[in-house]
């Protein structure tokens, strides 16, 4: 029963990541956190540390939540088997920022999700200032 449980919960976010990477467009920029003002954005340096933190418990490893792996840079920029979490250069139209800053319509799909075992808290909006900023900067 937990295996059906577990399966579904996975189809359900990756209906989620799909449906929010087709409307990552969509979402309104003032309800975002500003793009952070630090140049020289690494993944190595800078976001890999805040992805350790609040994502990794679930999106690492041989089975990553939802197919997605944000264990490298390169498993961030192939997203998921139904497509890309981001968009290169633009932060407001990427699904990862409308889904960390808990703007998507599906709850479902916002992470890390409210209620997790875990405990990891929400990004903060100096966090997701941070992302939207190597986003906007290429994403290296």
């Amino acid at each position: 029963m937990n295996k059906i449980k577990n399966l579904l919960v996975a189809c359900g976010l990756t209906l989620a990541i799909t449906e929010g990477t087709a409307r990552a467009g969509t979402v309104d920029v003032t309800k975002l956190p500003a793009p952070s003002d630090k140049q020289g954005i690494t993944f190595e340096k800078d976001i890999s540390p805040l992805l350790k933190d609040s994502c990794l418990n679930c999106h690492s490893g041989q089975r990553p939540k939802a197919g997605l792996a944000l264990d490298s840079l390169a498993a961030v920029l192939k997203g998921t088997k139904m497509g890309p979490i981001l968009k290169t250069g633009d932060s407001a139209g990427s699904f990862i920022i409308k889904s960390v800053a808990h703007l998507t319509k599906d709850s479902d799909s916002w992470m890390p999700p409210l209620k997790n075992k875990a405990g990891i808290k929400p990004l903060t909006p100096e966090q997701i200032g941070l992302l939207r900023a190597w986003i906007d900067q290429g994403a290296k």
